[in-house]
């Protein structure tokens, strides 16, 4: 560290002491809040968002997914799909989910995003609705098509809502909560649809598949208006006082990486450049796509290969409620771990890949013939932590990444690997394939493994970078604290990460 480096980080040092109670004041944060008042209030944030936010991205995950359940309850019969038509129903998705979802972001940024959030979910509840009155395969791909432009919201959205109501420490354990949704609402959906599904029984000509898409439909449409009341940033909702919303800043600056409002307009390019020189930016990317390969794959997929195993579409529904169920044992816990542990988020992502990794290879290996059915379904149970690799990615971004224009950069490349991995996932699986999908389960495994590489290699990146920032803050005698205030301040001057000295990275 060159003389001229050092003079410049201790004048940022002492300008951030003698400004931080100015600057604090000027925000209407008048005093430090204690460690009683502040898990008050976080107590209060999580019972107002959590629940929504659960059941929000459950239905988001349900809806979307729901076509592989809907194949094995008659779709493919009743609409006269033939050959790859299915599999494109998924692509649709993602290939609108993808086109659309930069302008939602920009939505997002622009304008109130409780709002704006509230709004998309009503209209993709609606497009589910509809589905249940499809005849063709040219309406289902159209509907399908709208799901995925209204669906493109949510996840953006959420991550902007962790990062302008949670700190850094706090975004692994609430992403996980609310991601766990898709298997906590799942537990309750496949429960309901077992209901709808057993009347096929009773009456031959009962269309199963269409009441499943009624009774989403009515339920996202309720829960979006519900969102509508409660659903936002700490600037916009109602349910926080003055006081509490001056307390919702200072844990967003302690995060420095900026404020929480939205609705700014200003788009700064050399943020933008600065991200795509960043390789961590390409990390993320990445490994969104590769692990969006196998859920792509089984989104669509998994109903119907199961019933290759053996089971009959009701004994389905009836298995999937347990690995629904160890789903949100797997996510609490390495949500408690990654809490209570500092920097073990990426590894809880490298080891989460393993037991997927295992359980492609033997579904691949094994035929399928009756003495293997339950060998193969507990094959297809242990895929299901290979997910908590995409969520841990997502929490990522906000806790790593700082700017504003960086930030809405990297979120959006995270979603644009997530797309393009889920549309490659659903045209892997080849009709002339069936029943095994060797080639697809070869695919998902190979994904899997390079993902995990990836991950290690962009850990080491960040790591290498933490070093360096320790190394000039004890050459300097900077202090942690000190550290952290210089950090806040330029983190609210919406400094990136890497323009920020002071910054430290989350791994």
């Amino acid at each position: 560290m060159d003389s001229i480096e050092k003079a410049n980080l201790v004048e940022i040092i002492q300008n951030s002491k003698s400004s931080s109670a100015i600057t604090i004041e000027s925000k209407g944060i008048s005093h430090q809040y204690t460690d009683v008042e502040q898990k008050r209030f976080r107590r209060k944030i999580d019972r107002y968002l959590l629940p929504l936010l659960w059941l929000c991205h459950g239905l988001q995950a349900v809806d979307k997914g729901c076509v592989s359940t809907q194949a094995i309850f008659g779709l493919l019969e009743d609409t006269k799909l033939r050959g790859q038509q299915y599999a494109w129903l998924t692509t649709m998705f993602y290939l609108t989910y993808l086109v659309f979802e930069f302008p939602a972001v920009l939505l997002l940024q622009r304008y109130p995003m409780g709002r704006v959030l509230s709004l998309y979910i009503i209209c993709w509840g609606i497009v589910v609705l509809c589905i249940g009155f499809a005849q063709n395969f040219v309406q289902l791909v159209t509907l399908r098509g709208l799901q995925g432009m209204f669906e493109s919201s949510i996840s953006p959205g959420f991550l902007l809502v962790v990062g302008t109501w949670y700190t850094t420490r706090e975004h692994p354990s609430r992403a996980l909560v609310f991601q766990s949704g898709f298997a906590g609402v799942g537990i309750i959906v496949d429960a309901i649809n077992y209901g709808i599904g057993s009347v096929t029984f009773r009456n031959p000509d009962f269309q199963a598949w269409r009441y499943m898409s009624f009774f989403l439909g009515s339920l996202t449409i309720l829960t979006g208006a519900f969102c509508f009341l409660f659903l936002g940033t700490p600037s916009e909702v109602r349910w926080l006082s003055a006081e509490e919303k001056k307390m919702a800043v200072a844990r967003v600056m302690a995060n420095n990486t900026g404020h929480d409002r939205t609705g700014l307009k200003n788009w700064k390019w050399d943020q933008a450049r600065e991200c795509l020189t960043d390789p961590t930016f390409w990390f993320a990317g990445l490994c969104a796509l590769l692990n969006a390969v196998p859920n792509g794959a089984l989104t669509s997929f998994a109903g119907i290969l199961n019933t290759t195993f053996g089971f009959t579409n009701l004994q389905v529904l009836l298995l999937n409620i347990p690995k629904y169920v160890f789903a949100m044992l797997y996510f609490f816990l390495v949500s408690v771990i990654a809490t209570k542990k500092k920097n073990t988020r990426m590894w809880i992502m490298i080891f989460s890949n393993i037991p997927g990794i295992v359980g492609f290879i033997v579904l691949a290996a094994l035929p399928n013939h009756p003495q293997y059915k339950w060998p193969k379904w507990f094959a297809n149970f242990i895929t299901i932590t290979y997910i908590t690799s995409t969520f841990f990615a997502w929490s990522l971004v906000p806790s790593n990444v700082a700017g504003r224009t960086k930030r809405t950069l990297c979120t959006t490349i995270t979603f644009v690997g997530y797309c393009v991995g889920n549309m490659t996932g659903t045209q892997i699986f080849r009709a002339k394939d069936a029943p095994r999908y060797i080639p697809g389960l070869i695919a998902c495994t190979v994904c899997l493994v390079v993902q995990t590489v990836m991950i290690a290699l962009w850990r080491q990146i960040l790591v290498m970078r933490n070093r360096r920032l320790d190394m000039r803050m004890s050459e300097l005698g900077i202090t942690e604290e000190d550290r952290i205030k210089a950090g806040k301040e330029m983190g609210e001057h919406d400094r990136t990460d890497l323009h920020n000295p002071f910054f430290r990275y989350s791994v």
